[in-house]
């Protein structure tokens, strides 16, 4: 995420921002996705320090969502097509 949009929601007074993880989600390796994880919740912290709330989302599943929701500044996450499927389909 860009500080520099950041800065530009919290002057325009916006409530909140959305973090979109689709780089964290497509990511090849562990490592990438670490990688994207550390700059989400970088991320996460700077709006939370201007006062914005944070939400994220875009590729989020079963896999993969637990890391970006222990991020103490999330507040809402927008999950995936595929967790409103299969809770849909099973329950």
């Amino acid at each position: 995420a860009d500080e520099e949009q950041i800065k530009a929601a919290a002057e325009v007074g916006a409530p909140f921002i959305e973090i979109h993880t689709g780089c964290y989600a497509d990511a090849k390796t562990d490592a990438e996705q670490a990688q994207e994880l550390a700059r989400i919740a970088k991320a996460a912290t700077f709006a939370a320090s201007l006062g914005l709330k944070v939400n994220a989302g875009h590729g989020l599943t079963y896999h993969n969502v637990k890391a970006i929701a222990a991020i103490p500044e999330m507040h809402e996450l927008n999950i995936g097509h595929a967790i409103i499927g299969r809770a849909v389909m099973t329950g």
